[in-house]
């Protein structure tokens, strides 16, 4: 499976984005998938993520309330959609997949490259 991030960009604080992961490989829908984000300076942190199905989802508590993760499993794709955007936010965004999503968090089989999001204040 290739993961191809797409979507980041300069937004202002209380803003939104939405941002994109399209997946290559027949083999998508059986993964779960999900989101990480490194802050400069900072370790890579798990932000959310969704089960194969999308019965399932799971976020961080510092995203709660603010991001929705979904996925189109037709268009092999999984998005992030960001509101109330905060200064602290600013990261890399990488997107992930994993076998289940109850091993996302600590085990993920792929990658894709980042996408850079900035929020001012």
């Amino acid at each position: 499976v290739q993961l191809q991030a797409s979507g980041g960009g300069l937004v202002q604080a209380g803003g939104s984005l939405r941002l994109s992961c399209a997946a290559s490989g027949r083999t998508f829908l059986t993964y779960a998938m999900g989101w990480f984000r490194q802050a400069p300076g900072k370790e890579r942190e798990f932000v959310a993520g969704i089960s194969w199905s999308g019965s399932s989802t799971t976020y961080s508590d510092s995203v709660k309330g603010r991001f929705t993760i979904s996925r189109d499993n037709a268009k092999n794709t999984v998005y992030l959609q960001m509101n109330s955007l905060k200064p602290e936010d600013t990261a890399v965004y990488y997107c992930a997949a994993s076998g289940t999503i109850e091993v996302l968090t600590t085990f993920q089989d792929y990658w894709g490259q980042g996408t850079l999001v900035t929020v001012s204040s």
